[in-house]
């Protein structure tokens, strides 16, 4: 063990009401022992294949490809499997199937990769799925991928009467070259229904030699011959990937995701109009009317509906990095806190105001499968009137700038729900994970007041570790604060000041839904088996019914 830590740990093992006993075992957290009212770090390891946020128990999540199965009356949700070391041909389609976003069976895969990078479709990129009704066929259209070919993508096909033995339609390929776009960058291929009665395919491209991107724009009255019949622009020069239209009530929408790799812009976003013809012209080339979904951890993103609801479906990425004991980080890394690719499915239900605007919000059914209440003890307090030692009462105060309460460990899987109640509008409280009663960091969502009339979630590193300088004494580095391109997005501040908040997690995967107005996904590692807390910052909040349940 790093000698520092063993000081520290050593330092902390006095008699007090938050622990039994104090070892070094309290960071080299042995498995089999029983932490129950104890307040040390554990660093848990996640499960191979999670329980709610899907990721198979070899590889990761990539693109998702909903859609509603009406044969079958399920979605379907297709998805790029990544490994960590992929091949020469490689991103076949996998699935899962679900009939309601939070319990999903394998499908294994599905659409293979190609054999040989001899082919057009050697690997493969996002698409789409569907089945159509008047031939009794469900088709894939993708994005055939080679890099050594002089088309690199064009978009393909395959069908299937039964959703498992595929045909790949080998004489039909849709080239960009072909009609004046990129034979690079032509991907992405997504199928709908239009006003018009037709089907329509809209594909993310650039036009040939240069100029800023547009969507590429096709339709069929079969679902086999396409006709060109123009295109729109993106956004400035920003490609937008994953393109996903749909009509939901009055209102056209398209939910795309930015690719642009600055913070405030690599998100899922999307526009609406009251028409299919105005949803197209409102992408005019500048991002007016574009509303953000979720955090830079919810990415590639695509929705489904079974007509009465509409869920959406993206992954939330993994970190690699050597802040969280030399194996993960929670802090991020590169220029602009650039995540990685792929990791584990999240869905969230698709909420529509009376506007037209949209917000996400938690499934219904991981209520009732979150379903084992869990006994919740105050392990310490500051500027609070919870009593260490004591269940935490109905209703408690935080005041001060450094007030918290901090709560018994938390499982693998957990549904947290408290309410919190600001004295004003400027009032700023957060939630914090993997915290303990070591001198570690710890990490916190902050609702923050952007202004006295909008919030929104940041994320941020606080906490302390001691090390040692260049003349061997020991020195407090504080926790970074702030971590650039993981915060949310702007949201009204509620009238009544009153925030009802539901946390989900499944290992270190998290969704945070507050009243149906934000969504915040969230990857943090060792979440699970330590204590959580929460925060005051200056001012006063109430919180009432403090409840933890687990699977």
């Amino acid at each position: 063990m790093n000698t520092i830590y063993s000081k520290m740990l050593s330092m902390l093992c006095v008699p007090c009401l938050l622990c039994a006993a104090c070892s070094e075992e309290s960071f080299d957290a042995d498995p089999a022992r029983d932490w129950a009212g104890t307040s040390h770090l554990f660093v848990p390891t996640d499960d191979a294949g999670f329980n709610t946020y899907y990721k198979p128990a070899v590889g990761r999540v990539g693109d998702a490809m909903p859609f509603y199965d009406p044969k079958v009356g399920d979605f379907k949700v297709l998805y790029l499997q990544e490994y960590d070391n992929n091949g020469p041909c490689y991103h076949p389609y996998w699935g899962v199937s679900t009939r309601d976003g939070a319990n999903y069976a394998s499908l294994g895969e599905v659409l293979p990769a190609g054999t040989s990078t001899a082919q057009q479709d050697a690997s493969l990129g996002t698409g789409c799925a569907l089945y159509d009704e008047e031939d009794g066929l469900y088709y894939i259209y993708y994005t055939g991928y080679n890099v050594l070919l002089p088309n690199r993508e064009v978009v393909m096909r395959a069908t299937s009467p039964d959703f498992k033995n595929w045909k790949r339609d080998n004489a039909w390929q849709l080239k960009g070259a072909d009609y004046g776009y990129s034979s690079t960058d032509f991907r992405d291929p997504q199928v709908f229904t239009a006003e018009d009665g037709f089907f329509h395919l809209i594909v993310s491209t650039r036009p040939a030699g240069s100029g800023n991107p547009v969507f590429a724009e096709f339709k069929s009255a079969d679902l086999k011959t396409w006709e060109h019949v123009g295109q729109f622009p993106m956004i400035w020069n920003r490609f937008l990937e994953c393109p996903d239209i749909f009509k939901m009530g009055d209102w056209w929408y398209m939910v795309y995701s930015d690719s642009y790799k600055e913070n405030w812009c690599r998100k899922v976003k999307y526009k609406k109009a009251s028409t299919y013809e105005g949803l197209k012209a409102c992408f005019d080339g500048s991002d007016a009317g574009e509303a953000v979904l979720d955090s830079r951890a919810f990415y590639a993103a695509k929705t489904a509906s079974n007509g009465t609801d509409r869920y959406i479906w993206g992954w939330c990425p993994y970190r690699t990095g050597s802040d969280l004991h030399e194996k993960n980080t929670n802090v991020g890394g590169g220029t602009g806190n650039e995540p990685n690719w792929s990791g584990a499915l999240v869905c969230h239900k698709v909420v529509q105001h009376a506007d037209g605007s949209l917000t996400l919000g938690k499934v219904p059914t991981m209520d009732a499968k979150y379903n084992k209440p869990q006994a919740v003890t105050t392990m310490a307090a500051n500027g609070s009137n919870a009593v260490p030692g004591a269940s935490v009462p109905d209703a408690f105060t935080l005041s001060g700038n450094d007030a918290y309460t901090l709560f018994s460990r938390l499982g693998t899987c957990n549904h947290i729900s408290f309410t919190v109640a600001t004295s004003n509008n400027w009032d700023r409280f957060g939630i914090s994970f993997v915290r303990s009663t070591d001198t570690d960091f710890y990490y916190t969502i902050v609702v923050n007041p952007e202004d006295e009339n909008h919030r929104k979630l940041n994320f941020e590193q606080e906490g302390y570790r001691l090390k040692l300088n260049d003349k061997g004494e020991e020195e407090k580095v504080n926790g970074k604060g702030f971590i650039e391109g993981i915060d949310g997005y702007w949201f009204e501040r509620l009238a009544d000041n009153t925030y009802h908040i539901d946390i989900y997690t499944d290992n270190s995967v998290l969704t945070l839904y507050i009243n149906d107005v934000c969504a915040y996904t969230q990857r943090i590692y060792g979440i699970q088996k330590n204590c959580w807390s929460i925060n005051n910052y200056g001012g006063s909040v109430t919180v009432r019914d403090v409840k933890v349940s687990q699977q």
